[in-house]
């Protein structure tokens, strides 16, 4: 298998696994305090990587000096994006706010610009603008769409931003173990700062295995995001990240009864039109340059 099909197929398996999670912590959340909910699913994603990690011969804590502190400002940016999108998901339809997360392309794309220095020319530029006019779509400035809780998916958007930016400036010889193991304790002790706050409440049966099948779906989601990030072209596999929009619709009807309006789903055509058009452009002049 080719890197790209191999980063193509790890991102579309990553993509359902987040959505599979995000489904289980809005259905537990409702009868169960969130920060309890984040506490448990840390504690097993944490222990079930090192378990993975461990049985592939891979887990080294420390990472060294300089990726060290690339791993801590990624874990910082993980636990504030879990943080942001959790608190939204819970006040919003699933469908909407994965609507929101799917300028996530188009904002990697502007802050590489920015922040790293990478070339953009106007036809990648006008469809970031374009695509953010999507996004306006979905939030609705102005209307009773637009809320704190859409502001906390536009801040989750950011935060990921930082996360997938520094993933990409780790070494090669950081085992991707290392770097869900931290992201997954980080989120842990997230949980734990907000139990003082919430307090805890008694678990029934069907709450538990919820966050416990939410657990097993984060673990998969934690690895293959990180190998995603490191194998194949980004142009070829990054627009596969919108298949999981479609599992959001699929699953927030299926589960919640909720189905996006028309304007939503205009908005979510525009980013992901405008974001697959941005990474074929990169991909083009990538070749070209080769």
């Amino acid at each position: 298998m080719s890197d790209n099909m191999r980063g193509v197929l790890l991102m579309n398996v990553a993509m359902l696994a987040f959505t599979l999670n995000d489904t289980a912590m809005k259905a537990v959340a409702e009868t169960l305090p969130l920060f309890q909910a984040i506490t448990l699913r840390g504690i097993l994603t944490t222990a079930g990587l090192v378990v993975l990690a461990m049985a592939r011969g891979g887990l080294r804590l420390w990472p060294g000096r300089r990726d060290g502190r690339i791993v801590a400002l990624r874990t910082l940016a993980e636990v504030f994006a879990t943080l942001t999108f959790l608190l939204a998901l819970t006040h919003m339809p699933l469908a909407n706010l994965s609507a929101i997360m799917q300028s996530l392309p188009l904002a990697v794309t502007l802050a590489a610009a920015l922040v790293l220095r990478d070339p953009i020319g106007w036809r990648r530029l006008s469809a970031i603008g374009i695509g953010f006019l999507g996004v306006l779509l979905i939030v609705r400035p102005g209307t009773e769409g637009f809320d704190r809780w859409a502001l906390l998916g536009l801040a989750s958007v950011a935060c990921v931003v930082v996360r997938d930016l520094s993933t990409r400036t780790l070494g090669g010889g950081v085992p991707s173990a290392t770097v869900a193991i931290w992201a997954g304790a980080g989120v842990t002790l997230l949980g734990l700062s907000g139990l003082s706050v919430e307090g805890w409440a008694p678990m029934t049966l069907r709450e538990g295995l919820i966050v416990v099948f939410a657990s097993a779906c984060l673990v998969v989601g934690y690895m293959t995001v990180v190998m995603v990030m490191r194998v194949g072209d980004i142009g070829t596999i990054a627009p596969f990240r919108y298949t999981a929009l479609l599992w959001a619709i699929l699953l927030g009807y299926v589960v919640f009864g909720a189905f996006p309006d028309r304007l939503t789903v205009l908005g979510a055509g525009i980013v992901v039109a405008t974001g697959i058009y941005t990474l074929l452009r990169e991909g083009s002049l990538r070749r070209r340059r080769r």
